[in-house]
């Protein structure tokens, strides 16, 4: 049987107690006390350190020994050649959880694997759990207790999507793009060197959290095969996992060894084994980043028959190219909608789908082919995909604010893409975002992105087969 271990006192702790704390931002010991800090963590936070009696105005300890009641978690930020005495004290002091963020260890050739070897043996003869070694840290906005030990640069912004990573370069990636485009991440987990804690653990912990409604996951291996799909196939029933598995190239799988020293799927079995673990397989970072964004709006996914609404031809024409090629599907209009349509629209439009109204099309062409949509169309389509040109001679101002408001009317899903000089954009994106609706640069990253959600309920109506 696998030992299950918690992850609680890693993402919710009660205290914290940084062993190589410092004042200095640019080293890693002030990054993570400033991150626990700007967190808002609600807990204890002591201090290490032999040089300061008190650290960013905090009292500090110079020893794990000094504490008389052990902190619940541990966080290790000074030199590798150090770290192992500093396990020794907290073995002897009670401490029983340690976050170790430096490398040193198994990547770091035969002097590293021979530490790697007595930090596994001391800890285990100590009933100690172990994150990392060699990690980002972790962030977890929880919205009871917030908590953030890494020293990357940035937080996110908060929200029901979280991040599990083999790589911490890909973590500060995805928090930096998620910000940018106002992508809803509250956990960022940063797995290293996986002595104890490895994916899978995080994965079950946050499949239970009902605060978190989709699950990243940036793979290069997994050590239990049967374990991890057991327990995948149990938390995709309830939310969908997305998953870019690096290395499933020959060349890839060379730089998997020589990154965490795992051994790297071929991108077949990578195929076969997410479809066995009802989870979302993307192929790059892009495509990590708009299942984020769709999920973000829409958690449980959509289903494949799209109404594709346009204001301009050509954009209109490789979209419905990309989401035939994506088995998505555009069924043909209603015949009360066509006709709705041919009256409400030039003689010039094109009413099929893809609908094309026109360039020059201006508020009240949007407003009226949208409600007459709602009206006639609510069971043929599972969502609405939205491409708006902005050309000179129209303003886009007065079309936000009507398709804003007609957003939070629809009974299905609503994707807009704003494409050519968008002078508001921010102004744009967030007025249509704060009413549901997902918000693209351009018509190909939306098709893309709705391509994914319809993923999740064919997965999960087909794993549920099985059972």
């Amino acid at each position: 049987m696998v030992q299950k271990r918690d992850c609680r006192p890693f993402l919710q702790p009660k205290s914290v107690a940084v062993v190589g704390a410092s004042e200095r931002l640019s080293s890693s010991g002030g990054a993570v006390l400033r991150n626990i800090i700007s967190s808002k963590f609600p807990g204890d936070v002591i201090p290490v350190t032999p040089k300061n009696e008190k650290v960013l105005g905090i009292t500090s300890v110079k020893s794990l020994l000094e504490l008389s009641t052990p902190a619940e978690l541990v966080v290790i930020v000074v030199r590798p050649d150090l770290i192992l005495d500093i396990v020794d004290e907290a073995a002897i002091s009670g401490h029983k959880n340690l976050m170790i963020l430096p490398g040193g260890f198994s990547e770091a050739g035969p002097v590293g694997q021979v530490r790697e070897s007595e930090l596994l043996r001391k800890t285990d003869a100590a009933g100690i759990t172990v994150f990392g070694p060699n990690s980002a840290g972790c962030i977890h906005l929880n919205k009871h207790s917030p908590f953030a030990a890494t020293f990357l640069r940035d937080l996110p912004l908060g929200g029901g999507i979280a991040l599990i990573s083999q790589s911490g370069a890909i973590s500060e990636e995805i928090i930096a793009t998620g910000n940018k485009n106002s992508l809803p991440i509250s956990t960022v987990i940063s797995v290293g060197n996986a002595v104890h804690l490895e994916v899978i653990d995080y994965l079950e912990f946050l499949g239970e959290q009902d605060t978190c409604s989709c699950i990243l996951l940036y793979m290069e291996s997994v050590n239990n095969i049967k374990n991890f799909e057991r327990v995948a196939r149990k938390i995709t029933k309830k939310k969908p996992v997305v998953a870019l598995i690096g290395g499933r190239t020959m060349e890839g799988g060379h730089a998997v060894r020589n990154h965490t020293g795992g051994l790297a799927m071929t991108d077949s079995e990578a195929v076969s084994f997410m479809q066995k673990c009802g989870i979302i397989r993307v192929k790059s970072l892009r495509q990590l980043m708009l299942a984020a964004k769709g999920f973000g709006f829409f958690p449980q996914g959509i289903g494949n028959r799209i109404l594709l609404f346009s204001n301009s031809g050509g954009p209109g024409v490789i979209t419905t190219d990309h989401l035939i090629d994506n088995n998505l599907k555009m069924p043909p209009l209603p015949k009360e909608y066509s006709r709705d349509l041919k009256n409400l629209l030039p003689p010039e439009a094109a009413v099929s789908n893809p609908i094309d109204m026109l360039a020059d099309a201006r508020e009240d062409r949007f407003e009226a082919a949208f409600l007459s949509a709602l009206k006639h169309c609510k069971n043929e389509y599972d969502a609405i995909l939205m491409i708006h040109v902005v050309p000179f001679m129209v303003d886009a101002n007065p079309v936000i604010n009507v398709m804003s408001s007609l957003a939070k009317k629809a009974s299905f899903p609503v994707f807009h893409s704003m494409m050519g000089t968008l002078e508001n954009k921010i102004e744009w994106f967030t007025k249509m975002e704060n009413s549901g609706v997902a918000m693209f640069e351009n018509s190909e990253d939306m098709a893309e992105s709705a391509s994914i959600l319809a993923q999740y309920p064919l997965l999960k109506s087909s794993k549920e087969k099985t059972f």
